[in-house]
Formats: structure tokens, C-alpha cells, sequence
């Protein structure tokens, strides 16, 4: 395991009465000792079938490799379609390895095709990508895991005729990637019935937590990314998340600390990376928190309404636009912080005589700033009462990325099973996915269609 863990500004010593006790872990060890039996019991079981995605068989991921990488040398754009997990996962990871800039540099710089992943179907966004893309070098990742997603369902239908259009049926067929559940869908029947190259994303791998799995990995690949380093890292992060001691589990212990924050009132967890590298990565977290654990009953159909805000943060840009609120502002909220110890560059702040002033700045880095900025931000919410932990990366490498997302994925499992819910459902989402479905006159769905019309919106309400 590379990465590290403080959570001292956690704790009551940190921060007095805001914090958690230290006896609490020896009061709730039969507690932490029972979630954490919860879910290693059903690895590679169920919908935790992802427990397993970093140890997948070696001649799969050897044909993954060849196969999509085959893509990337020779496509200009690789384009991913998908909605949800299907995009956060690829962009999230995609966003931390590759260049800031990726898709402005020149080809020769670039070495891996442009990658554009469309996780939404507004109609000016699929019609400014079609301006930018030459369909002769583009190839497409359709993702669904369900095969009926209706918003990745259109982008294939659209892009699948221009491509035919542009190349002709044969050559278009070989510009498709399919990421889908095999054996079923919509999706699946079609993309069996066109010939198109099929990965199988594992019955019991919901959207959020398939980012190891072929929904992410052939991108990864495609985009010339180190996908054996980042399943080893992903694997050490599984095998800590096996140690019986929750102060040497990292999942363990800050999913408890969380469900303590949140019997404390703290109803938001913000999380901060110090590193444009790790933007996306905040958007794959809130996803992961919000739908796993927004729950409106228990495992014994207790009704509880439980759950914990996400909010994505970026340090240092969210200094001078958030922190204002997170140190004075209602005592509701955690914040994670990634830090980096090492980045892939390193800047030096000109030591300009000419300008008479900024002497503090002049010959330190910009390595140096942002660290000490990130440590500052951590001092004032200490200072505040406020409750924060850090999550430390050496460097932002294909091994500490896989990691980081293992880690994330056991922290809610854990919490899931500690404050006694479904971690894997999504009923919330599934309710809307139906009403769209009967407004599109999809069949088997009139009795929805009815209920979606007989709901009243009263004209008094209305202005304009």
C-alpha cells in the first residue's frame, strides 16, 4: 500500500468535542468488527463482484491490452458513451494520468488518441462533437451495463448512422467497442446482430463500482495507460481493506469515522484534491457516496432516510470560494483532502529583480505553494473545530490511481454496512428511469405513463 492516511483533525484530541473519541473504536469494535465481516464474506458475491476486478485473469487482460491498444495507435479520437459510472470511472482516471491538456497538443506530443467521453445528451453538445470529430480516425466505446440505457442508447444511434454514412456498414462496424452485460439487453442483442467487439462488464458489477472492469479499462488501454500497475495497486488497496485491525484498515476506519461524523450532524462530505491531476476524481466520489448510500430504509425495512452529501472541492481554486463556508458556516461537514507529495513537474516562481515586491514567492515553486496552501486550508478547519483527515499519493501513477479507487470503493462498502443498508441498490434512479421510458411511449410501460400524467402541477404555482 502507497497511500497514506491522517486522520488526526478526526479526532477529539484535534479539535475537542467536534471530534471523535478514541474509545469509540473500542466501544463500537463489535460494531466495525461485524461490517467488516459484512463485506468480506460477500466479495466476488452478488453485486460485489467488483471486489475481485484486480485480480482478473491475466490472459483477459493480456487480450484487452492488445486489442485496444491496437485502437489507440492507430485512432485520432477515442470516444467514450455512457452515463453515469460508464463515464465518471473513464474520465476520473483518464484525467489523472494523461497531460492536463491533453487533447490540444500536437499528435506528435501526444502519443494516445483525443479522448472525448459524452455523458450527457444535450443536443448542442452532440453537435459540437460532431463538428470536431473526423469519423474516419474516431472510434466509440458505447457503455451500458444494462444495454438499456436510454441516454447512451441515442448517442450510439446517432453516431452509429453518421459513421455508416462517412465509411460505409463494414468499415463502421469496426469503429465500435461494446461494454455491456453479456447475454442481455438491448445493447447486447444489437451489438451482436452488427459484429461489433464485445467486452462483458460481470452481472454483479453495478455502474459506480465497474470502473476496474472492462467499462474503464478499455479506454485505459486504448489510451496507452498502464492497466496491469493500476489493477496492482487496486489489489493492495483490497488486501489492506482484509486487516482485522481497523487502525491499520484504511477503508475500515474512515468509513466509521464518516458514520460517526454523520451522528454528529455532519451531513456533507466535501472532498478537496490539490491536484488539477485529480479534479474528476472528486465527480467519481460524489457519484460512489451519493447513490450508494442514499438510502430511505434499512436492511429491516426500517425507514431512516440515511445518507451523507457529497461535494467536490478543488484546492486551490475553492479557497477563495468555499472555504469561507467551511470554516464558518453550519458544523455539517467533513473534508477529505488529497494531497500529492510529488507532481510530475516541477515550477520555479521566477526570481525576478526587477519586480520589487513578492520577495516571499521569488525562487520557491509552485510545488512548494500548493502544498503549503493545502496545508493551511487544513490548519484554519482544525483551528475552526472543524472535522478533516488527508489522504496522501507519493505521485499520481497508474498503481496509486488504482489505489485510490479501491479504496474509495471498500470506504462505502464498509459504511454501507455499518449503518445497515443496501449499498448496492439505486431504487431512486431506477423510479426516473422508468417514468423516461413511459414518456417516450416505451412499451410495457402505459401504467407509469399514467401515473406520470396524473401527477398535478397546479397553475398558481407557475409564473410566467
Amino acid at each position: 500500500m502507497k497511500l497514506r492516511f491522517d486522520y488526526n483533525n478526526m479526532m477529539e484530541d484535534a479539535i475537542g468535542k467536534e471530534g471523535v473519541k478514541p474509545s469509540a473504536f473500542v466501544k463500537n469494535a463489535a460494531r466495525i468488527a461485524a461490517a467488516r465481516k459484512s463485506v468480506l464474506d460477500n466479495r466476488g458475491k452478488g453485486w460485489q463482484e467488483w471486489c475481485e476486478l484486480p485480480f482478473a485473469p491475466a490472459d483477459e487482460i493480456d487480450e484487452l491490452i492488445a486489442y485496444c491498444g491496437g485502437i489507440g495507435k492507430k485512432a485520432e479520437s477515442f470516444v467514450v458513451l455512457g452515463i453515469g459510472g460508464s463515464a465518471l470511472g473513464p474520465l476520473s482516471v483518464a484525467s489523472s494520468l494523461l497531460h492536463l491538456r491533453h487533447n490540444e497538443l500536437p499528435k506528435e506530443k501526444r502519443k494516445a488518441p483525443k479522448l472525448y467521453v459524452e455523458d450527457n445528451i444535450d443536443p448542442e453538445r452532440m453537435a459540437s462533437l460532431l463538428d470536431v470529430l473526423d469519423l474516419k480516425t474516431a472510434y466509440f466505446n458505447v457503455i451500458t451495463k444494462s444495454g438499456e440505457t436510454s441516454e447512451t442508447l441515442s448517442q450510439f444511434l446517432i453516431l452509429y448512422s453518421a459513421l455508416k454514412e462517412e465509411l460505409g456498414l463494414e468499415e463502421a462496424k469496426k469503429h465500435i467497442i461494446v461494454t455491456t452485460t453479456i447475454g442481455k439487453g438491448t445493447l447486447y442483442d444489437v451489438a451482436v446482430a452488427e459484429g461489433f467487439k464485445v467486452y462483458g462488464v460481470g452481472k454483479g458489477v453495478g455502474g459506480r463500482f465497474s470502473v476496474l472492469s472492462p467499462v474503464g479499462l478499455v479506454a485505459f488501454a486504448a489510451l496507452g495507460l498502464d492497466v496491469k500497475a493500476m489493477l496492482a495497486g487496486a489489489a493492495a488497496q483490497a488486501q489492506a481493506a482484509e486487516e482485522q485491525d481497523v487502525l491499520k484498515n484504511p477503508a475500515l476506519l474512515t468509513a466509521f469515522l464518516q458514520v460517526e461524523a454523520m451522528g454528529k450532524g455532519k451531513n456533507i462530505s466535501v472532498l478537496m484534491p490539490y491536484a488539477d491531476s485529480l479534479k474528476y476524481m472528486a465527480d467519481f466520489y460524489c457519484q460512489l457516496w451519493a447513490e450508494s448510500l442514499g438510502k430511505a430504509t434499512d436492511l429491516n425495512g426500517k425507514t431512516v432516510h440515511v445518507g451523507q452529501t457529497p461535494a467536490k472541492s478543488l484546492g486551490v481554486t475553492d479557497q477563495h470560494s468555499q472555504v469561507q463556508l467551511y470554516t464558518e458556516g453550519p458544523f455539517d461537514k467533513v473534508v477529505t483532502f488529497l494531497a500529492v507529495d510529488e507532481f510530475r513537474t516541477t515550477v520555479v516562481i521566477s526570481d525576478d529583480k526587477s519586480v520589487d515586491a513578492c520577495d516571499f514567492l521569488k525562487g520557491r515553486t509552485l510545488n512548494e505553494l500548493i502544498n503549503a496552501e493545502r496545508r493551511a486550508t487544513e490548519f484554519a478547519l482544525k483551528k475552526a473545530d472543524r472535522m478533516n483527515y488527508t489522504i496522501y499519493l507519493p505521485e499520481v501513477t497508474e498503481e496509486t490511481v488504482g489505489e485510490l479507487l479501491m479504496y474509495f470503493m471498500y470506504q462505502t462498502a464498509f459504511a454501507g454496512a455499518l449503518l445497515n443498508i443496501d449499498t448496492f441498490n439505486q431504487p431512486g434512479v431506477e423510479e426516473g428511469k422508468k417514468a423516461t421510458f413511459a414518456m417516450l411511449g416505451r412499451g410495457g410501460y402505459e401504467a407509469k405513463l399514467q401515473e406520470v400524467n396524473a401527477a398535478v402541477h397546479k397553475k398558481e404555482y407557475i409564473i410566467g
